[in-house]
């Protein structure tokens, strides 16, 4: 599922209440540096010539002025001013400014709404995006594994580009305001086992979230049609025994 427009909804998540999506990255297009196999946006796409073709600051704010402007007027409420959308947000070349005209319009128009970001959380080895995910009152970043091996296979990151052990660096110094979100599954892509819920696997995953210390981790299953059609959705029951295992550390925790 691909999203054509910049500023999107309303529409009810699961996690954020009424949210208002905005969309960073190309329309119809994917632009990510991962390529998860339970994405619902697909398959990455030959990223090279569209990286220029993502909305530009000033129309971004129009569109999300405008909408805000809109939605006080007919009393709609807007719980999260969320950065969603065709990939990863902090790809955007304007990433920071653009946080901080959001933040500027929500306190203008919308002022209970949160600001959230949903981000891979490679981006946070830049310390302009580093610092600018503490701006914002939901900055929730994944880690779906903790062990190379496992990590690589979920997301399907280029080894060379991402590192897995300096992104976990950075989650870990990024601490307390963090909401960690991990997707728990189980399945098969390219002939590799996908499983995220061994013993060994949650074992290292709960490790890192005890040196993260994060205000809440969110748990959560396959929800829309996956790329890899090989994948098992977990049940609310069988998320809430990983749960119990965070919360026992005096973390909340929130299954979808």
């Amino acid at each position: 599922m691909l999203f054509n427009e910049i500023v999107f909804g309303p529409i009810h998540s699961r996690r954020l209440g009424n949210s208002l999506g905005i969309n960073l990255l190309p329309a119809h297009k994917k632009l990510c540096n991962f390529d998860c196999v339970y994405c619902e946006c697909g398959w990455n796409e030959d990223t090279k010539e569209i990286v220029d073709l993502v909305p530009q600051k000033k129309d971004i704010e129009k569109e999300l002025k405008e909408k805000l402007i809109l939605f006080k007027g007919n009393g709609t409420i807007i719980d999260s001013i969320t950065f969603s959308g065709n990939g990863e947000p902090t790809l955007h070349p304007e990433f920071c400014e653009i946080i901080d005209m959001v933040v500027e319009l929500r306190n203008l128009y919308a002022t209970k709404a949160k600001i959230s970001v949903l981000s891979n959380a490679t981006n946070l080895l830049k310390e302009d995006i580093f610092n600018a995910l503490h701006k914002i009152d939901n900055p929730i970043l994944k880690l779906d594994s903790a062990t190379p091996k496992m990590f690589y296979a979920i997301s399907k990151a280029n080894p060379k580009v991402v590192d897995i052990e300096k992104v976990k660096e950075k989650l870990i110094l990024f601490g307390k305001d963090a909401i960690m979100q991990t997707l728990l599954l189980r399945g098969e892509n390219d002939g590799q086992i996908i499983d995220n819920t061994t013993q060994e696997e949650f074992s290292a995953w709960l490790e890192v979230v005890k040196q993260v210390k994060p205000r809440m981790v969110m748990l959560y299953a396959i929800d829309r049609v996956t790329p890899e059609s090989n994948l098992e959705k977990l049940s609310i029951e069988e998320l809430e025994t990983f749960a119990q295992k965070v919360r026992a550390l005096g973390i909340e925790t929130k299954t979808y």
